[in-house]
């Protein structure tokens, strides 16, 4: 969607979303590079409908709509992808090596994290200050909140993901990939892109391009990520 259509109604629920991970974490097998991120990905998103549920978001209508619409667009990449369509760039990487022998499970992962918060959420910012009729600024606590929950991602991927210290040697080149891309840079860089995207909803073309921009960036890093490792 560009950014200058209206969007659709935050209608879909985190359960809704949730039933749509489940359904495809039970569909896909294991080893497959959409499975390990979704798997990762639901586990971190449950608990952050716990943390909603017991308040600890000071604004639950502005949380939800943002995690709701960040699933969204990842759920509708891989649904695209099973209809023969064309997914957004930023997903492509993972959608097409998501069965290659030498791409390993941290990889899949990062990399799916990577064009979720390098691409979708600041989107979703613009579809949630849409939905709402609010500013970016009117969101940033929750943007910030959901940044920290994407950060609890990117934490469990490398607990339940990454080899323990005695297996990841300084000269695996693992080591050197995963190391070189950075959560905080990336959030930092997407709360900008969502302030010029929302800045420039008035100019449609260049908003437009601005997107096509941010989505292919994400996913030419997406693809560098997914090089594949000797064992």
């Amino acid at each position: 969607m560009a950014p200058s259509e209206q969007p659709t109604a935050v209608v879909d629920t985190a359960g809704t979303v949730g039933s749509r991970m489940r359904a495809l974490d039970a569909a896909l097998p294991a080893r497959d590079g959409i499975a390990v991120f979704n798997r990762v990905y639901l586990a971190v998103r449950e608990a952050a409908g716990r943390h909603i549920g017991a308040g600890l978001f000071p604004d639950a209508r502005a949380a939800a709509p943002l995690d709701v619409r960040c699933a969204e667009r990842y759920l509708d990449a891989v649904d695209a992808a099973a209809r023969g369509r064309r997914p957004p760039a930023c997903w492509r990487p993972l959608l097409q090596f998501r069965r290659h022998p030498g791409v390993r499970a941290p990889q899949f992962a990062l990399a799916g994290l990577h064009a979720h918060i390098g691409h979708d959420l600041a989107l979703a910012v613009v579809d949630a200050c849409r939905a709402l009729g609010c500013e970016p600024a009117d969101l940033e606590d929750e943007f910030d909140r959901v940044g920290d929950l994407l950060v609890a991602l990117e934490e469990r991927i490398r607990e339940d993901l990454m080899p323990g210290p005695d297996v990841l040697r300084i000269a695996d080149p693992l080591t050197h990939l995963l190391g070189s891309w950075s959560l905080e840079r990336a959030r930092d860089a997407t709360w900008s892109a969502a302030r010029a995207l929302w800045a420039l909803r008035e100019v449609p073309d260049v908003a437009e391009e601005f997107t096509e921009r941010l989505d292919a960036a994400a996913g030419l890093a997406g693809r560098m990520m997914l090089t594949p490792l000797p064992d």
